[in-house]
């Protein structure tokens, strides 16, 4: 039987080979960690040192991000799909993302694709428990917190000013329309993907579907959509400025909107959806949507429905990792159900809003 510490000698031992194949020199691996954090992917923490070839000899913490092989939340998982997108955004100001060393595309070498980007070290405010409850957000002033936000808030206005057309078009989805159009062509596709795992308050999220597919604003916004815009994708420096911006599975091409709507939906997931209340210096939703466009985002006049989106990629979402979570044996159907019912709820607290029933 191969135990855990035989597979990471043997992960460390092709890992180092596969470095010397690079085009590194004299590598050496210290051990590998792996924390118990992610469902699309493994990740592999681990020091190494390395001749490069211009002679200089470089000393690196390095984070291994393994594509998983299965049980997947999204129908096209793709690393390097996300290394590149990192790889588009290195240097853009106000933008930090991780340096991306190398990439893999063969899985035989870990068995799936792969990329090595430097690690960032900081601290990431947390989803269960939420950041609003408990964990280091906890301990900072209300004067921190706020600027905290405010700092998370200043990086996605920045991402969203970045001219995507200069190494970042691979983004853009294929088809007609509008970018909002193809976007919602790919919602579409996921939707009848994710069939087996709608049972989570099915009326109230084909509801949802039917709503952002049919009432579309004619919004003709083309910006870096990062996807998974929130505080716990954020890694915060000891002044609290941003040190990086993580995860970037489902960044596209699109109206702002879809980022602030998934920002806004994402807190109160993590907040009002649990009878909790924001921590002091949090702004709400309101004040949420006044700070982004005082720090220069454009304006989103039809944030109800980009925050009803939002929700219903959330209910998608939750009810896939329900299944993932309730599949590889980490916890109790019970328990995963917790996620989706929650997420469904805050899609039928949005159509009411928006609706008026």
């Amino acid at each position: 039987m191969t135990t855990d510490a035989t597979q990471a000698r043997v992960t460390r031992e092709v890992l180092g080979d596969w470095l010397a194949r690079q085009g590194c020199r004299d590598v050496r691996l210290g051990e590998l960690t792996q924390p118990d954090a992610g469902y699309s992917g493994r990740t592999v923490f681990v020091d190494a040192s390395w001749t490069a070839s211009d002679g200089a000899r470089r000393h690196e913490e390095l984070v291994v991000r393994v594509q998983s092989p299965d049980q997947q939340l999204f129908v096209a998982p793709d690393a390097l799909r996300q290394a590149a997108v990192m790889r588009g955004l290195a240097g853009q100001p106000g933008v930090p993302v991780p340096r991306i060393w190398f990439t893999e595309a063969d899985p035989a070498v870990l068995g799936a694709p792969f990329y090595v980007m430097e690690r960032v070290h900081g601290r990431i405010p947390g989803d269960v428990p939420s950041w609003h409850v408990r964990g280091w957000t906890v301990e900072l002033t209300p004067e921190q917190r706020s600027t905290l936000h405010d700092n998370g808030l200043a990086a996605l206005v920045a991402l969203h000013q970045v001219d995507w057309r200069a190494g970042l078009g691979f983004l853009a989805p294929d088809g007609a329309g509008t970018a909002l159009d193809r976007y919602l062509a790919q919602l579409e596709r996921w939707y009848d993907w994710c069939g087996p795992s709608r049972r989570f308050g099915p009326e109230i999220l084909d509801a949802g579907m039917a709503h952002v597919l049919g009432y579309r604003p004619d919004d003709p916004g083309e910006v870096v959509v990062w996807g998974d815009a929130r505080p716990g994708n954020i890694c915060f420096a000891d002044d609290l400025s941003v040190a990086a911006l993580f995860d970037w599975e489902t960044a596209t091409i699109g109206p702002a909107g879809i980022d602030l709507g998934w920002w806004l939906m994402f807190e109160r997931f993590l907040c009002e959806a649990q009878g909790k209340s924001r921590l002091d210096g949090v702004p709400g939703r309101e004040g949420t949507i006044t700070r982004y466009r005082e720090l220069g985002g454009v304006p989103v006049p039809d944030i109800d429905y980009y925050e009803l989106l939002a929700g219903v990629v959330m209910t998608l979402i939750s009810s896939r990792l329900a299944d993932v979570l309730v599949d590889t044996g980490r916890v109790t159907p019970e328990i995963a159900a917790i996620y989706p019912n929650r997420a469904v709820r805050l899609v039928g607290e949005s159509l009411a809003r928006i609706t008026g029933s």
